[in-house]
Order: structure tokens, then C-alpha cells, then sequence
């Protein structure tokens, strides 16, 4: 026995009181038992790299090269996306592309290129193999833009899954970002990142890594293009990023390097290359749209570990009513369950849930429900003794349960890779919508499992379906999250198919954006915690998912009055916008911070409804283009370098650009701004970019700035959709999108695209159509006619 893990043992007893603690020690006892027993031990090894090249294939869109110890099959799709998959590694099957792989281009072609390699010319692309192995990516006009250096595998002797290494050089200039989550960003500085779902098991700052959603998603930026490549395994890994070095007049640049390693799984990996918005527009094309949130989802969400009582959320509700405060949806945690138990209600607690849900509704006000994957092990439980039925529940080698330690005690975890099981599993939201629940949050689904020592999660030996493939924990961890979602989004189109399942899972992986959204997770309680939510929405966006918020406020403590209110003010203009805590933090009301914080927060909340049909714009642009509703800054001017290493503020679509206050004290704050006029909504005041600004932020507001020219949809006095321009500088043009939505539904509205421009000495804003323009058929009000 290790007498640290002893010591842990006799922690975690005392930590989490006597039952439970017991339970989180054998629990971590049996998970080291199940992978001494079910994982082979890893033994010699031998190392190989491909080789020099032997023939050639040439096929549709590109071919096959072998080596003396390895192929590498490559082709670039009519997409414009390259694939390469090394050892005959195919595209599919995968867990990431949405449907089919696209079909090859049949206009590139492989074709020998100088020193015995061979290259695929295509129209955005240009693809180099060198004899050895070597694969460089180029623009079409030659310009490299990532090189990777032949692979290398480290196989066990004695058979199993084979280790492997693949080192890449980028553009000295280059900067790295994506990942998944990662709260030390959005820009990835130098550095290891895991690529292991993880429940930190405590409230998170930027100094934790890594979080609740890892991707082998990396998107690089460089003066030449942006490209986003992706590496199609769900095993354990490690990303190592360095970034370059410009000679600065010595012409000796040193290139930037991103070095994977991979427990096992196929080395294969997709590449789009192109300006920041074609490459999400590709990788949507691959992994599939996101799914549409209600309109309701849009608005402002307040949660809580805790209400405890039907009582408690009426108390909740009326505060918010009787002050005139924006509220939308009320979330119910783990404490509206019956013994922490899911899909059960505590009766004592709430013992007219339907009925709150219809009170609630009348209001405008939608009732969402935690969901946990862990079904507590008892008979008598109905979802345990249905999914014992179903054969639904992940075992061990040996055939036997695999038992972990969650919230309602000894629980089992459903197989989620498994299409029957998710069937289940989907048919258990009945009685979630029977209760009044209009929305879901996925939590716990890392899968999280407590141990008093090592990982807290399921053996690594468990057995798992994948898809009838047959595989262990290994390859399943890291996208349990995303079938999870898979079965709830599935489950609510069968069993609602008028509605729109809104559903955000704590845990995920490429591709999660077809099932729904995400949330910060655990983020800490202050400053820190704050600069980590912008951090992860934005690193989020950046690899194809756009819907995503953190806790307002912080999970844990009880933050400043100063802090919530910058919390709120950020998270008003953030895809997902909800307040939540702990069992033991402190309030998060508005009104629990005194009159002057209260009156603030409500302009903030305030503001948010009258720029919901903007959001609803926003997801419908996210669901058809790809385009997050949170963009970085450089979107649309990557080659500006003050740009791509600015973090404290970020473009909300096209027309708005937002600077949080993320420093205590702060009433004023640089803006770095983009090319073009911007003008400050508060004061209308015009600035002219790119450069960079002083602006004022008081207390009462964040800045918020308008491009000249720009078209927003907001919330009229009346109800109604109107239209916000901001006037167009002298001898300039601008314009909008718009898209009207009825607010739930699958009707697929057609977008409006309004034209501003000046004629004599006023502006003017009209609707394009097939058949020409005419005058916008929505009221309008034009600002920032101070300025021309």
C-alpha cells in the first residue's frame, strides 16, 4: 500500500463525512484493482518512424503513399478540408464528423514533386509529402503554413494499443489557440496541455489545466492564413506549444512548434486552411451545425445549488418580479432530486413541480433541470432497475458492474456509446418534461466518479460499446460527454419534435454543438475566476462551440459587490447569461448587494432583453456559417498583430465590440480597437481605429461599441423587432443581418440583409432583395449623427 494513498484515504473520511468518505475510498481501491486486472501491463516497447517512401497510389482528391513501415492515406475534400490518416487510418469511424465524409475533390490531384516526394495541388491548398514522411501544409501560393515532421509510434512488444509523437512547426509569427476549455487564454501560451476531460474537483482559476472539455483542436493564426487542424483520436494526451521567434532584421526566424502525444488511438487529422470565418465554416461542414437554442435560452437564467424548496424559487421569482428585473428560466439542481437520485423528484421539497413549472411559465419564466449520468445502484430505483433490464450500465472485464461514487452514493454509469443505451437513456426525459422542465444541463459526465486517490472517474479497463467496435475507457472517456448530450438532444426531439431541445453539458468534445451548449463549470470566485469565463467562451467559440457562459459570480465564496456586477455586466453580453453558486457561497441576487449595485444590474439585464433579437441572430448565423457569436477580436483582420494578442475584449458578431472591466477599481480602460469608425454606445462618441483608446467605465457600464455603418436588431418599447443603426462615416456603406425568429420552432427564416449609406444629408437603410432594394419594411433609429 502507498502510505501517501493511505493518508488520502483517511482525508477524504473526514472531509466528506464518515459514509460517503468510505464509499470514495473503496471506490478508488476497486478502480486500481479492475485496471491492475484489466489492463495489460505496458511492457517493452519498439519505436518506428515511416520510412522512405516505396509507391504510390493516386486516387480520387489525392491518394496513397506507402512507406517502408507505414502508408499514409491523404485527400483533400470538395469542402476545401484535407485529410491524412497514417497506417490506413480511414476518416471514419469517428465520433466528430457530423454524417458522412464529405466527398474528394476530384481537381486535386497527386503528383511527384522535387527530391522524391509527392504533393496534392488544390484550389486553397497546396499539400508537400517529403520521402520521409514529412507533411507540409501551404497556401496556394506557396507559402508554408504548418510542417509536420514524420511521425513516431512506440508499439508494445508484447501487442496493444501503440503510443505516438507527431511534431509540427508553424510560422514564427504564429499564435496558438482552441483546445477545448482552457482557462489560461484565449491565446495558448507556452506551455503542456492535457487532453483529458477532468473535473478539477474544486472551483477552477487560469492556472488549472485541464478542465471539463479537452479537443485536439488547435487553431494557429499567421500573417500568411489562419488554419485549424484537428487530430481525430479521443485518447489521453498532451499538446506541448512553443511560439516562435522573429529574427527582427537577422532574417534567422525560429518557427513555432506544437508537439502531440498520444496514448493510442489513429494518427489521423483534418486541415482547413483559409481567413478565421472560412475555416469555422468548414469545420461546421465537418462536425455539423449547432444546434438552435430557444429564444428563451438567450435570456437571462438564474441557478442555484440549493433552493432547496418550491418555497425558496417562488421567493426567488417574486424578487426579481416585484423589482422589475429581467429573469427568463430558474435552474434546479441536484436538490430538487429525491436522495440526489436523477429523474426523481423530492416531494418534500416540491411537492407541486408541475404546478410551479405552469406558474413559472405564465410568467415567461422556463423551468431547467440538472442532469447527472449517475444511476444510484440500488433496486427499488427505477432508473437503475430499467437500465439493469436494458443491459445499459458500463462493466469491467471480468463482466462485472463497474460501481463509482457520485452525489446519491454507490451509482453505475450508462454506456453512452451504445445506440441502444442512449435510446434509454432518451426516453427518461418524459418524466422531466411531465414535471414542467423546459431545458437541461448535462453535469458530472466527464464521467465523474469521487476517489479518495487517483483519477476520479472510471477505470480505465472499462468496457465500452463504441459503437458496437468493442474498446475500454481509454478511447471512451473524453467523448462520454458528447453521447450523453447525444441521447438527452435525441430523446427531446422524439419526444417534443415541435420544440427545440435545449440542452448544455458540462462535458464534451468535437462535434458537441450539434446536441447543444456548454457552461464555465466550476469557475472560481474572483478576478481571476472572471478573466478564466471570458478565456473559456472564447477558446470555446474558436473550436465550433458557440453557445457557452460561466457562473455569474463565481461557483464558490461570495464575491464583492464590485466583482458581481462586473461578472453580470460581461455575462449580459455572453451567449449563455445565468447567475449560479454553490450550496455554501454566498447570495447571487441582485438585490443583495445594496440599491447602487441593484440599479446598475439592472440596465445590464435590461440592456440583454433589448438586444435579444440580436442574439437570436447571432445563433442562427453560429448554426448556418459556423461564426461563434463571440469572436476574438482579429476575426476579421488576423494578419493585425495587436490584434490576435488582445484577450480583455472580443467583436459580438459583426457589429458590436465589447471591453469588459476585468480589474478591480478600474473606471477607465484601453480599447484596442479594428480597423474602421466605432462608436461608444453610451456616449456616441466616434473613435477611429485601429489603435488604440482610452474610454470611460464607470461603475454603471462596461464600454460597448457600435460599428459605423452597423445594423443591429433589438427589442423595441413596444415589443416589436426594430431596427439600431449606426450611422455610416461620409462617402462610406454598411449594413447588417437579420434574422426573424418566432422563437422556437424548426422553421428555417429567411435572413434579411439591410444596406446603409448616405444620401445627401441623411442616411438611409434599406432592405436588399432578389428583385433590387427598397426602404427597410422595420422601424428605424439611427445614431451617432453627431459624428460625420
Amino acid at each position: 500500500m502507498d502510505g501517501r494513498d493511505l493518508v488520502r484515504s483517511m482525508k477524504a473520511v473526514g472531509s466528506v463525512g464518515a459514509a460517503q468518505g468510505l464509499r470514495t475510498v473503496r471506490a478508488a481501491w476497486r478502480r486500481r484493482r479492475a485496471d491492475a486486472a484489466g489492463l495489460p501491463p505496458r511492457g517493452a516497447e519498439r519505436a518506428r518512424v515511416p520510412g522512405p517512401v516505396q509507391e504510390v497510389e493516386p486516387g480520387p482528391g489525392g491518394g496513397v503513399i506507402r512507406f517502408s513501415r507505414s502508408e499514409l492515406r491523404i485527400v483533400v475534400t470538395v469542402n476545401g478540408a484535407v485529410f491524412w490518416g497514417w497506417d490506413g487510418a480511414a476518416p471514419e469511424p469517428t465520433y466528430a464528423l457530423a454524417g458522412r465524409c464529405p466527398e474528394p475533390d476530384p481537381r486535386a490531384v497527386l503528383e511527384p514533386d522535387k527530391d522524391g516526394g509527392w504533393r496534392v495541388v488544390a484550389e486553397r491548398v497546396t499539400v508537400v509529402i517529403s520521402r520521409h514522411g514529412a507533411v507540409e501544409v501551404q497556401t496556394p501560393g506557396g507559402v508554408t503554413l504548418r510542417r509536420d515532421l514524420p511521425p513516431r509510434w512506440w508499439e508494445p512488444v508484447g501487442g496493444g494499443a501503440a503510443r505516438w509523437m507527431q511534431r509540427s512547426e508553424v510560422a514564427a509569427d504564429a499564435r496558438f489557440f482552441g483546445l477545448g476549455g482552457r482557462a489560461a487564454g484565449p491565446r495558448l501560451r507556452n506551455g503542456t496541455y492535457r487532453l483529458w476531460n477532468t473535473d478539477p474537483g474544486h472551483a477552477f482559476g487560469p492556472g488549472d489545466d485541464p478542465l471539463y472539455i479537452t479537443m485536439p483542436v488547435q487553431l494557429v493564426v499567421a500573417d500568411a492564413a489562419t488554419h485549424l487542424v484537428f487530430h481525430d483520436t479521443s485518447w489521453d494526451g498532451t499538446v506541448t506549444l512553443r511560439e516562435g521567434e522573429e529574427g527582427a532584421g537577422s532574417g534567422h526566424d525560429h518557427a513555432g512548434t506544437s508537439e502531440l502525444r498520444m496514448d493510442g488511438g489513429p494518427l489521423r487529422c483534418w486541415v482547413m486552411v483559409g481567413t478565421p470565418a472560412r475555416v469555422l465554416l468548414v469545420w461546421a461542414s465537418l462536425t455539423g451545425a449547432a444546434a438552435l437554442p430557444p429564444a428563451w435560452a438567450l435570456g437571462h437564467h438564474h441557478a442555484r445549488w440549493g433552493f432547496g424548496s418550491e418555497q425558496e424559487v417562488r421567493r426567488i421569482v417574486s424578487g426579481y418580479q416585484d423589482r422589475d428585473l429581467p429573469l427568463d428560466a430558474v435552474h434546479l439542481d441536484i436538490d430538487h432530486y429525491d436522495e440526489h437520485q436523477v429523474f426523481t423528484v423530492d416531494h418534500e421539497g416540491f411537492p407541486k413541480l408541475p404546478q410551479l413549472a405552469e406558474d413559472l411559465r405564465r410568467d415567461g419564466i422556463r423551468l431547467v433541470s440538472i442532469v447527472d449520468p449517475a444511476v444510484k445502484a440500488a433496486p427499488g430505483n427505477a432508473v437503475y432497475d430499467s437500465g439493469t433490464v436494458e443491459d445499459a450500465f458500463v462493466r469491467d472485464t471480468s463482466g462485472q458492474l463497474v460501481r463509482g461514487v457520485v452525489w446519491p452514493g454507490e451509482a453505475v454509469f450508462p454506456d453512452f456509446t451504445h445506440a441502444r443505451v442512449r435510446r434509454w437513456w432518451g426516453g427518461l426525459y418524459e418524466e422531466r418534461l411531465a414535471q414542467g422542465f423546459s431545458g437541461f444541463w448535462h453535469d458530472m459526465n466527464e464521467p465523474t466518479s469521487f476517489a479518495a486517490f487517483g483519477e476520479s472517474t472510471l477505470p480505465r479497463s472499462a468496457r465500452h460499446s463504441l459503437e458496437g467496435r468493442g474498446g475500454d475507457h481509454q478511447e471512451a472517456h473524453n467523448v462520454y460527454g458528447l453521447c450523453m448530450a447525444r441521447a438527452g438532444y435525441e430523446g427531446l426531439r422524439a419526444l417534443a419534435p415541435e420544440e427545440r431541445p435545449f440542452v448544455f453539458s458540462r462535458s464534451g468534445w468535437a462535434g458537441m454543438q450539434r446536441y447543444g451548449g456548454t457552461w464555465s463549470g466550476d469557475v472560481a470566485t474572483g478576478w481571476p475566476g472572471l478573466r478564466a469565463s471570458l478565456s473559456l467562451v472564447m477558446g470555446l467559440g474558436l473550436c465550433g462551440v458557440p453557445y457557452s457562459g460561466p457562473d455569474v459570480g463565481g461557483f464558490d465564496g461570495s464575491p464583492s459587490p464590485e466583482l458581481y456586477l462586473r461578472w453580470l455586466q460581461l455575462a449580459a453580453y455572453l451567449p449563455l447569461f445565468r447567475t449560479h453558486a454553490s450550496l455554501r457561497a454566498g447570495r447571487r441576487e441582485p438585490w443583495e448587494f445594496g440599491p447602487e449595485v441593484l440599479e446598475h444590474a439592472r440596465v445590464a439585464l435590461v440592456e440583454r432583453r433589448r438586444l435579444l433579437p440580436y442574439f437570436v441572430t447571432l445563433a442562427h448565423l453560429a448554426r448556418r456559417t459556423g461564426a461563434p457569436y463571440v469572436r476574438p477580436l482579429w476575426w476579421s483582420a488576423p494578419e493585425e498583430r495587436a490584434l490576435r494578442d488582445c484577450e480583455d475584449a472580443f467583436l459580438l458578431g459583426d457589429c458590436l465590440l465589447v471591453a469588459p472591466v476585468l480589474d478591480p477599481g478600474a473606471e477607465r480602460r484601453a480599447v484596442q480597437l479594428p480597423r474602421g469608425r466605432w462608436y461608444d454606445t453610451a456616449t456616441e462618441r466616434a473613435y477611429e481605429g485601429p489603435g488604440q483608446v482610452v474610454i470611460d467605465a464607470p461603475l454603471s457600464r462596461v464600454p460597448v461599441l457600435a460599428r459605423s455603418g452597423a445594423v443591429v436588431p433589438v427589442r423595441g418599447d413596444d415589443g416589436g423587432l426594430e431596427l439600431e443603426v449606426w450611422a455610416p462615416a461620409r462617402g462610406r456603406t454598411g449594413g447588417g443581418l437579420v434574422v426573424p425568429d418566432m422563437g422556437d420552432g424548426w422553421d428555417e427564416p429567411e435572413i434579411e440583409r439591410y444596406v446603409t449609406r448616405w444620401e445627401g444629408r441623411k442616411p438611409v437603410v434599406e432592405l436588399e432583395r432578389e428583385d433590387g432594394v427598397i426602404p427597410s419594411p422595420r422601424p428605424v433609429r439611427v445614431r451617432g449623427l453627431g459624428e460625420r
